[in-house]
């Protein structure tokens, strides 16, 4: 099973001059916790990613404003992405290795074509899966200090 198969297809994104303010909106109103950043709306080249957590941690208890605060200032970059043909099994073992729970799915150009999350294998992907992301969060273990992609 690859990463397409399962992915959230075209994604909320947003611009890195997007204040936070607005980005937590965006989070809210599509049920979302990370936003990809892209250059531009019509080329949606993946520079980084924004996530609640690094909103809170990185903005919020630092004491940034969030309506002058943009997202390149406290967003994740370089994101740890997949292409849409990774297979499934890679894709668990980065969620892993890398302690993430979203993966942003890119094309050949760098394009941000979708979002692989956690939730979306646990519901989507055949048991075996499943099964992999359990082995993954009963090794987890609390990190300290804000969320690394």
């Amino acid at each position: 099973m690859k990463a397409q198969e399962i992915m959230t297809k075209n994604p909320v994104l947003c611009l890195a001059t997007t204040k936070l303010d607005e980005v937590a909106r965006l989070m809210v109103d599509s049920d979302c916790g990370e936003i990809p950043i892209v250059r531009s709306k019509e080329k949606a080249e993946l520079l980084g990613v924004i996530t609640d957590r690094d909103i809170t941690c990185r903005a919020i208890a630092r004491g940034k404003n969030p309506t002058t605060t943009t997202a390149s200032e406290v967003m994740s970059s370089p994101a740890v992405t997949v292409s849409p043909e990774t297979d499934l099994m890679q894709c668990c073992k980065l969620f892993e290795e890398k302690e993430i729970r979203r993966l942003p799915v890119v094309d050949q150009k760098g394009h941000c074509v979708g979002i692989l999350s956690l939730t979306d294998v646990a519901e989507k992907a055949p048991e075996q899966y499943a099964r992999e992301l359990l082995r993954y969060s009963s090794k987890a273990t609390p990190r300290s200090g804000t969320a690394a992609h």
